[in-house]
This record gives C-alpha cells, structure tokens and sequence, in this order.
C-alpha cells in the first residue's frame, strides 16, 4: 500500500492515500459447515506502517462474493442465472449472504442498471445481507445495557457539552451521536466536519465510547486502536428522502460518504426503541416508519422497514428483520443492502524489502 512514506500520500504503493482506499480482503474457501469463504479484512492506515483487524467493512465485503466466484471458489451449475454465498467473516466471526448475478459464462456479471450512491454508472445488484449481525465484537448489540446515553465532553470552541449518544454493535460498533445535543446551529458536514477542532471532539468523543464499550481500558490506549469503536453524527432528515442524516467518520477523518456496517448498525438501531437512530427516524414527520410495532414485556420495537440514511454521498438504504429469540428477546435477525462491485485490475504488486 506505501503508507509507510510521503506523508500519507502513498507513492511507492497501490493505497489511494486516504482510509476508505486503504483496505485489503484476505479471502480463502471455508473448511466451516454452511460456509462457502473465509474473508478476514485489513484497515491500512495511509499515513502509519499499521494495519487495524478488529472490525470489518461492509464495502469491501461486498466485493468478497464476486472475486470468490470468478477465482473458482465457487461450484456454478450450468444455466445458473444467480448463486447464493455465504461469507464468514473473521474478524467480527458473523456471517454475510450475498446473491449474485451470473454471466452466461459462469461469472460475475458487472452489467446491469442498479447503481449506488457515490459510484458513477450502474452494474447488477449484489444483494448483501449480515446475518445476525449483534454484537461483532462486544457479544451485545447494546453493550452498556442502554438505548442512550449521556457523554460529558470538552471542545476548544464549544465548550463543556453534554451528548445524548447510543453505543451499538451491529456489524460493528458505533458510538451514535445525537446532533442535536452539539446545541449548535445547522449539523455537521461534509467537508465542513474536517475543521481540525471538530475532528478532535469526535475522537474524543469516540475513545470514551471505547472505554464504555469495554473495547478500551482507558482513553489513553483508546487512541491506539482507531478502527474500532467507529463514530457517526445523527441528524434530522432535512427532506423527505430520507429518513435519518449522518455524517460519519473514519480513522480520525469525516467519511465521504458512509461505511457500509454503519448504515447496518443505524439500519438496527433505528428498529430499537429509545435509541437515537429511533428517535430521530421516529420524530420525522416525513419518513415512512409505521407508528406501531411489537411490544415484549414493555419494550417496543418498530416492524421491519427500510431506513433511509442520508450521507455526503447520497441516500443509502437498508432493510432491518426482526425477530424474538430463545430467551423472548429482540432479536436483528439481518440486515440488508444493495451493493454493486466490478474487477479494476489483476496482477502482482512488487514489495521492496
């Protein structure tokens, strides 16, 4: 990748010197009953000779069911238009089931008229849902215990402010914060989020999620780990095609646009009562949330709907399935995504020693 020199800039290397163009997929067929692949994700930093492997990411996921078909990974009977696939994913030890479309030939077929906010032109669909996708690395898809929160934090040009935030682990773990409480005017956004003083509180912020999610002892060695916990800022929908807003950040940095385990942990948590994806979902006169739901021993969770996540780059959906467990509890039994994926290149990379 060459982080390792230029200032982040990447030049002796194939990284695109920024986060979300700094990952790799390390895929490999499965020995797992029910499971067709292995995949383990890498977080490069761009700007540190480090990786991050403690949690996952939903866009180059998306990408592990077609590389695996068109590397012979897979059996593909003859005439077969789709194949299901079923990824495991080690570093969050949850599943992922994509549908794919197939070439006459056998193959990914990358044409089609589905396309996705933040990719120019279109290509098929790749359905991809995470399976049972509580507590990626928490065991809990509520950690504390609570639908929300209060964080005290300090900023340079706020002040001491009070947060109202929901700590979830859906996909993986995100500390949720509810704009509003900023008690400034307008919500954050991009790029206007990456005045360093800003950046700065959402790490701050972030490494005391870290501690309260027991994924830290302390903020301190917090700031050691950046992949993990992830934070997003949760708005208001400012029209009605969407449902809630975010702007979410990734190692340190606003993301252009939105990681895609986000959208599934918001996808999750907006279906939960009390959180503040529900809260800001719910207290919109303009999204398409039934007003009703199912109700075991008091807690009240809404029915399956899509969730429309507005982010920098466009509007992303999900569609949240619930459930009740063994043990009576709300359970997410999936959450899902429409994704796209194409090959750019093939080859080998010289590593200089």
């Amino acid at each position: 990748m060459g982080s390792s020199n230029a200032g982040g800039r990447q030049l002796d290397g194939i990284g695109g010197a920024t986060s979300t163009t700094s990952k790799v997929a390390v895929v490999a067929k499965s020995a797992r009953p029910g499971i067709d692949v292995d995949y383990t994700f890498v977080q490069v930093a761009p700007d540190q000779a480090k990786v991050d492997m403690t949690g996952n990411c939903g866009n180059i996921a998306s990408g592990v069911g077609p590389f695996s078909l068109d590397e012979g990974l897979l059996r593909v009977e003859a005439g077969q238009s789709e194949i299901d696939v079923r990824i495991f994913n080690t570093n969050t030890q949850q599943t992922i089931s994509e549908t794919i479309q197939l070439s006459p030939e056998g193959r990914h077929r990358d044409d089609g008229d589905c396309s996705i906010p933040g990719v120019e032109g279109t290509s098929s669909p790749i359905k991809v849902a995470f399976l049972d996708p509580e507590g990626s690395m928490t065991g809990k898809m509520l950690p504390s215990g609570a639908t929300q929160e209060t964080f005290t934090v300090h900023s340079k040009t706020l002040g001491t402010i009070q947060l109202r935030v929901s700590l979830v682990d859906a996909g993986n773990p995100f500390v949720l914060v509810d704009s509003r409480s900023l008690r400034v005017k307008g919500y954050p956004t991009w790029p206007a989020a990456a005045d360093p003083d800003f950046m700065l509180l959402a790490e701050d912020i972030r490494r005391e999620g870290a501690v309260r999610f027991g994924l830290a002892s302390d903020v301190k060695s917090a700031s050691v780990v950046r992949g993990t916990p992830k934070i997003a800022f949760l708005s208001p929908p400012a029209d009605i095609s969407s449902d809630i807003d975010v702007l979410a950040f990734t190692m340190g940095k606003p993301h252009p646009s939105i990681q895609i385990t986000g959208a599934v942990c918001i996808g999750a948590a907006a279906a939960i009562h009390g959180t503040v994806a529900w809260q800001l979902a719910h207290g919109s006169t303009t999204n398409n949330f039934p007003k009703h739901g199912l109700e075991i021993d008091g807690q009240r969770i809404a029915s399956p709907s899509p969730v429309r996540i507005r982010h920098p780059a466009g509007v992303t959906q999900t569609e949240t399935t619930l459930g009740v467990n063994g043990k009576g509890d709300i359970h997410v039994r999936q959450v899902g995504v429409l994704r796209t994926a194409r090959r750019l290149f093939e080859g080998n990379v010289f590593y200089k020693i």
